[in-house]
């Protein structure tokens, strides 16, 4: 047989069939109970017009506040292939009843249409980076055949927005699922149906809403609810509410796996030793063998995380060797961890300064884990620019008070707070200014990100600093790192 026989004589796969495009007409009018009004095939699925690129699908999404439909031509603009609207335009269309249902319909059918292993991630701290450190394992092991959702499109638009980008011939996808309502993981839950269900962990995060980290628990343990028969739960061994959450997963009669440090974690961390750049060589016991791995993401919360990764990519029939090189090889995420060597004058003479970017979110927990890690960074000074943590509710003012706790045993040189929550840690770091301590840090209390940036401009960055900047992303410190970064080396 010659070279060309045997190219011609192929054995032809059932993913040979799949056509390229993402979603054509014929498919995204049968999903959405539509009417297609000319031909299209669309590479991708978008609801923002300020994001839509050539060859997108743009869903006209209706609010209360907003009308898709007033974005159409801004869409067409940037090069969409096509629109979803409930009303008759100019172009290639859609036409359906209620486009937000409609996004939800074509969800539905990107998730039935594949054989992905669908892996679900919620947590009250870590999910965002969770996901991504089981996605870059997967997407490796898989030859870049995963699919995920981006940034923290975790709600009720993002999670069918980010199913209904799913490629058909994708081997896995991971989903975050996010929530500040009792009830929001349920309907959540149901649109993925995950064969892998991961919570990273429990903590006050949107204590506002649901009263008690108990209710939080709970609402969490809803991810359960929309496992698939024979699915696997993954929970932290760790957490005071490992029992609530074992016995909500037993209740769906799915396979338990668990991770941490406690003698029965399914996935038990037996070592963890500095590694060269600041991350951690670990050690983990997963019952029938052992491996040894680096996280290149430093500080104690990065340890448990990766224990969840493994366990994950374990119970998806992933490659564990390659989720020990993508965490060996995983970046800090912007607003999570990512970090900026700035250029910088004075100090120790070394010409850097050293930016940790944790603007997108904080709660009680991931400050306390933020911060700890600030404390075991080299730095001629350490600087921290707090903002307020949202959604507390009447347990706010505490929470922000407790936070001197850990803000002293960083050894911070200079604290700057930002947001009318922090006057509680405010008032605490003056109390202990005043008492023969002596150990609280010079801070300053600012209304805005903008003051916070100017005091820090007076304050002077220079060489051997590390500057960490974390708070709720409502307080807008996005913008002071974005500003700081331009000074990057």
């Amino acid at each position: 047989m010659n070279a060309l026989a045997k190219i011609l004589a192929w054995p032809e796969l059932k993913e040979d069939l799949v056509g390229l495009a993402l979603w054509d007409a014929v498919e995204v009018a049968r999903a959405v109970r539509g009417v297609a009004v000319g031909q299209f095939q669309v590479s991708g699925v978008e609801i923002d017009s300020r994001d839509v690129m050539p060859g997108d699908l743009f869903f006209a999404l209706k609010g209360d506040a907003m009308d898709g439909h007033k974005f159409i031509p801004m869409a067409f603009a940037r090069g969409a292939a096509a629109v979803v609207v409930d009303r008759p335009v100019n172009g290639p269309h859609v036409l359906v009843d209620d486009t937000s249902a409609a996004l939800e319909l074509l969800a539905k059918a990107a998730r039935n249409r594949g054989s992905a292993q669908i892996i679900g991630v919620t947590g009250s701290v870590g999910k965002t980076g969770v996901k991504e450190a089981i996605f870059a394992a997967l997407d490796r092991s898989s030859r870049g055949n995963a699919h995920r959702s981006v940034k923290s499109y975790n709600n009720h638009v993002g999670v069918p927005l980010s199913l209904a980008r799913m490629p058909a011939t994708s081997r896995y996808g991971v989903f975050e699922l996010g929530m500040n309502h009792k009830g929001e993981i349920a309907a959540l839950t149901r649109q993925v149906r995950p064969h892998v269900a991961v919570i990273t962990t429990i903590a006050p995060a949107h204590i506002e809403m649901l009263g008690s980290e108990e209710a939080i628990a709970a609402a969490k343990a809803e991810v359960f609810e929309g496992l698939e028969t024979g699915g696997t739960a993954i929970i932290p061994a760790d957490s005071p509410h490992y029992a609530r959450l074992l016995a909500a997963a037993e209740r769906h009669g799915v396979e338990v796996e668990s991770f941490g440090r406690a003698a029965h974690a399914t996935v038990r961390l037996l070592d963890a030793v500095p590694a060269a750049g600041g991350g951690s060589l670990i050690t983990a016991d997963l019952g029938d063998r052992r491996i040894c791995y680096t996280v290149a993401e430093p500080g104690e919360h990065w340890i448990t995380n990766s224990l969840a990764v493994m366990a994950a990519v374990r119970a998806a029939g992933g490659d564990l060797g390659a989720a020990g090189l993508a965490l060996a090889e995983m970046p800090g995420l912007k607003g999570r961890g990512a970090r900026t060597v700035l250029s910088a004058k004075g100090g120790d003479l070394s010409g850097q300064a050293l930016l940790i970017d944790e603007s997108y979110n904080a709660n009680p927990a991931s400050m306390r884990a933020t911060l700890e890690q600030l404390g075991r960074t080299p730095a001629r000074r350490r600087i921290a620019v707090l903002g307020a943590m949202k959604e507390l509710g009447e347990h706010g003012p505490a929470f922000h008070a407790e936070l001197i706790e850990p803000v002293t045993a960083a050894s911070i040189d200079h604290l700057i707070l930002v947001g009318d929550e922090m006057s509680a840690l405010a008032d605490e770091l003056g109390k202990a200014q005043h008492s023969s301590l002596g150990n609280s840090p010079a801070f300053a209390h600012c209304g805005t990100a903008r003051e916070a940036l100017e005091h820090l401009g007076a304050l002077g960055v220079e060489g051997g600093d590390a500057i960490l900047v974390k708070g709720s992303n409502s307080v807008g410190l996005g913008t002071l790192v974005a500003a700081l970064a331009q000074q990057k080396d």
